[in-house]
């Protein structure tokens, strides 16, 4: 058989490095898509010149664009078969994408465990997103719940990794050459300072977005992303296409523009979670908490660590979880992310 019915979760081995297909040129094209996409409006990802000022060579490709785009590489591979992403881990952008980088992705698993039903199980797996020279780009830990193909196939030993809850701000590497000594507020939308922010603060960012069928299906194209919930409206039994985790991700990072406008690059995710499915129809909107603030070695440029959680309509300003210590039916995503803001 030459076609790819995707792996199974007896088909993963411990240790094992796969190396995903396809190879990706990024150029302006993605840029342009993903603003279209999504209300993307953060300055330093918009303009050369504001990425001029602030120190980099030019404007990169969003942090959450290079994400997906590393990201898809791995679905063929890792979540064709998949039930639903459960959650990430331990992610680090570790150098900025432009134009003309060449992207590749490979991942090892790290953890199998078998669900109870013995119908699926869970995979663990630490993804690199690499460029032309060989440097790794970006990294993140994600676990996935896949179907088995042979109900009768035998559980692997459980190995479940230890992951970090969050990554201490030593972990975050900050791009090379960053500057926020010259910020200009004005272009960049907002007068709110890294030390405006207390932690424990919360911000409502207001806007909602309605999802639509149409963005969704161009966007997990854009990104390469073939898992099978995504496109095949047959393949669940509601009949309903579930929207990509990462569409929910991105529309909530922008929408979050809205009171967190100078929290410009996305640096580290310490953890998500895609506490209920959406599908087209949902209204999205999102609230932010600051978990953590840090200095860094870089001039004028604080680190800030960020809950971002997405929900949709019906939902209770600030709520997440209820006594039961289970999300709200209306939480579609908590994240828990470090950004850099000018100080």
């Amino acid at each position: 058989m030459k076609t790819n019915p995707g792996r199974f979760f007896e088909d993963y081995r411990i240790g094992e490095t796969i190396t995903h297909a396809v190879p990706r040129t990024v150029s302006g094209g993605e840029r342009a898509l993903y603003h279209a996409l999504y209300p993307a409006r953060h300055a330093l990802y918009s303009s050369d010149e504001f990425a001029r000022a602030s120190g980099l060579s030019a404007s990169p490709i969003d942090d959450l664009a290079a994400f997906h785009v590393v990201f898809g590489k791995t679905v063929p591979d890792i979540s064709l078969n998949a039930v639903a992403n459960l959650g990430y881990a331990e992610g680090r952008w570790l150098a900025p994408v432009y134009p003309g980088d060449t992207l590749r992705s490979e991942s090892t698993v790290i953890g199998l465990k078998e669900n109870s039903n013995g119908k699926s199980g869970v995979v663990y797996v630490r993804t690199r997103g690499l460029n032309q020279n060989g440097d790794c780009v970006l990294e993140y830990v994600r676990w996935v719940m896949v179907r088995k193909n042979h109900l009768d196939a035998p559980a692997p030993e459980a190995v479940v990794p230890e992951l970090k809850k969050a990554l201490a701000p030593s972990d975050l590497v900050i791009p090379a050459g960053l500057d926020f000594t010259r910020y200009d507020f004005a272009l960049a939308g907002e007068p709110h300072r890294w030390g405006d922010y207390q932690v424990g603060e919360q911000i409502d960012h207001v806007d909602g977005v309605t999802i639509e069928e149409a963005e969704h299906m161009i966007a997990t194209r854009l990104w390469q992303n073939t898992a099978k919930v995504h496109f095949d409206a047959t393949f669940r039994d509601d009949g309903k296409r579930l929207i990509y985790g990462g569409h929910i991700i991105s529309m909530a990072r922008a929408l979050s523009f809205n009171g967190l406008a100078n929290a410009q690059m996305i640096v580290a995710l310490n953890g998500g979670a895609h506490a209920n499915p959406c599908f087209s129809g949902d209204t999205v909107k999102a609230w932010s908490e600051v978990l953590d603030k840090a200095d860094t070695d870089a001039p004028g440029v604080g680190a800030i660590r960020l809950r971002l959680v997405a929900v949709k309509q019906g939902a209770a300003p600030f709520a997440l979880k209820g006594a039961d210590g289970k999300y709200a039916p209306e939480v579609l995503l908590d994240l828990d992310y470090w950004a850099v803001m000018p100080k």
